[in-house]
């Protein structure tokens, strides 16, 4: 009996751009389900940097199993005008014991990412001809809290 799975090596990972995202305070529409506005923020890597534009967010919803399911939709422009929207779905998966730690705002920031699993799958779509490799690149991204936002290590998956 032939099989039909084959080997097709590891999956590779390289460095595409850290992000840091601003956000305001989060909207709450009941449900579990929240708004959080991005009003800023920047990315950079070694192959394009620029800044994250104020007009997107994350449309998120909390189970009741303390993970937060994300939806959300950036616009960033490169630090030579081109404008690119990513979008990703993920997972932010929260520990009981560290909840509470989370849940300050003061002190978010300084919980050890290592403590709760965040990651994303960033995909990008531009018209922008020096850029138009994006729209072919799946992304990868451990996220972590900064004061103020969110951040993300991306990486494209090769």
């Amino acid at each position: 009996m032939t099989t039909r799975v084959k080997d097709v090596g590891d999956v590779r990972t390289e460095l595409l751009f850290d992000v840091v995202v601003d956000l305001a305070p989060r909207l709450d529409f009941g449900g579990g389900r929240v708004f959080f506005g991005a009003v800023g923020g920047s990315f950079e890597g070694p192959e394009l940097r620029g800044e994250v534009l104020p007009n997107g967010g994350d449309w998120a919803t909390f189970r009741p199993d303390g993970t937060m399911t994300l939806d959300v939709r950036l616009t960033l422009r490169t630090d030579d005008g081109a404008l690119v929207h990513m979008t990703y779905g993920g997972r932010w998966t929260i520990p009981p014991e560290i909840r509470a730690e989370v849940a300050d705002p003061a002190t978010r920031h300084l919980v050890d990412p290592a403590r709760y699993y965040f990651r994303t799958t960033p995909l990008f779509e531009t018209g922008s001809e020096r850029y138009a490799w994006l729209n072919d690149v799946v992304g990868v991204g451990s996220g972590y809290l900064v004061e103020g936002g969110v951040a993300y290590r991306v990486a494209r998956i090769l």
